[in-house]
């Protein structure tokens, strides 16, 4: 990769900072806040497209419906998208809904219903108010604008407290090729995301490059399988998890596998769906803390994963960094129990950079002296299972008493 390529973040970035991209956010009345809850996203052309979507086995009707436009359709126009009702555990009417949120929005913008993609997100085994969504939909389709990206990302959040969204730019010879995205996300976090066709966690990308849809497949599952699928708040995957990468080609930017220019959109997509991942966890329900969980000298990559999950999940681990308590006990009991090979007479374990255990053995530092590292809102966690070379990383973060009152109050 060239060394002098910059990418740069654009200032506001949005799903709109790409050329040819329209998009807003409407009330249509899913929500009791009568605050904002569905998003459209629209180009102005077509476009080649990628989409992952939730391994459960219990996917929402959006999701189903989804999988099959992927099947079938080579490109797409618009995205629609609503908060509040989930459409999951709905049956054949469900089904129906989820399709005729694209036909309402394919008659909208005169464009085939089978260039529309959906989302939904909120609670589940609530049927769609179709009314308000048709009414909802169609003044979307009247209010687009090549500015609208924000209002988009905040008519997509739920328990969010606020928008994520973000857009990098790079030049490809005298081109410049954008990177928009949005996601929203807060609770029910655990994705484990694979492509088409196989939280709720929605994101939305959109790129002005020219890139087949082949490309954009093998890109868009290495930048998930590196962001969104290795966060997590409560360790339940969601029935609706969604990403969808649309590329309308306006910036005249063309992008071809095995060139410099496909390495660099692949370094700016990383920069996205990190940043938005992580924008996750760090607005995740009732969250104090934002713990990074490094696990290194792993035997393979799959057991590197398994130890740094059953940390990262572990509610004896969130519940004592939400307290504070810097208790490398229950970290190595998690890694343990985690499946994944370890050395223990020479598990090594630092806290915030500190080393708390070594060769599988307390060092005996006063945990009096982690006071501060463990009242930051950024914490680290590196433990070396001295079985190999292998590493990986999760995102998380703490459970606190919000987070039990948010989740005890929320209805489905």
């Amino acid at each position: 990769m060239g060394t002098d390529t910059q990418f740069d973040f654009v200032e506001n970035g949005s799903t709109t900072s790409p050329l040819g991209f329209l998009a807003c956010g409407v009330v249509a009345g899913l929500k009791k806040s009568k605050t904002a809850d569905l998003a459209m996203i629209a180009s102005e052309t077509e476009c080649n497209y990628a989409a992952t979507f939730t391994s459960n086995l219990f996917p929402a009707a959006p999701v189903q419906y989804d999988r099959e436009i992927c099947a079938t359709s080579k490109k797409i126009r618009t995205i629609v998208a609503n908060s509040g009702v989930a459409n999951a555990c709905t049956g054949l009417d469900g089904y129906k809904n989820a399709r005729r949120m694209a036909e309402i929005a394919a008659e909208a913008l005169s464009i085939p219903t089978e260039q529309v993609l959906i989302g939904s997100t909120g609670r589940i085994g609530v049927h769609l108010p179709m009314e308000l969504i048709e009414n909802g939909i169609r003044e979307a389709a009247k209010s687009l604008t090549h500015t609208g990206g924000s209002t988009a990302a905040r008519a997509i959040m739920t328990t969010d407290t606020r928008p994520k969204e973000l857009a990098v730019s790079f030049s490809v010879g005298d081109r410049v090729v954008t990177v928009g995205g949005m996601c929203k996300g807060a609770g029910m976090i655990a994705p484990k995301m694979v492509i088409a066709p196989h939280a709720t966690m929605l994101c939305f990308i959109t790129t002005d490059a020219e890139i087949g849809n082949e490309l954009l497949s093998e890109l868009l599952a290495k930048s998930v399988e590196a962001s969104f699928n290795h966060i997590t708040v409560d360790n339940d995957m969601s029935t609706n998890d969604t990403v969808i990468l649309m590329a309308n080609g306006a910036s005249g930017a063309k992008i071809e596998k095995g060139t410099e220019a496909a390495e660099h959109f692949a370094v700016a997509l990383g920069m996205v769906t990190e940043h938005l991942a992580r924008s996750i966890v760090f607005d995740g329900e009732g969250v104090t803390k934002f713990v990074t969980v490094e696990v290194t000298g792993a035997a393979n990559e799959k057991d590197a994963e398994l130890a740094a999950r059953a940390i990262a999940n572990s509610p004896l681990c969130k519940t004592a960094w939400f307290g504070c308590d810097p208790n490398w006990g229950r970290i190595v009991c998690a890694a343990g129990y985690s499946g994944a090979a370890m050395n223990a007479d020479k598990v090594n374990l630092s806290i915030g950079g500190v080393r708390l255990v070594e060769n599988g053995m307390n060092c005996n530092i006063p945990l009096t002296s982690l006071t501060d590292i463990m009242s930051e809102h950024d914490i680290t966690m590196t433990i070396d299972m001295a079985a190999g070379n292998e590493c990986a990383t999760v995102w998380t973060c703490d459970f606190s008493y919000e987070y039990v009152k948010i989740n005890g109050e929320y209805h489905t």
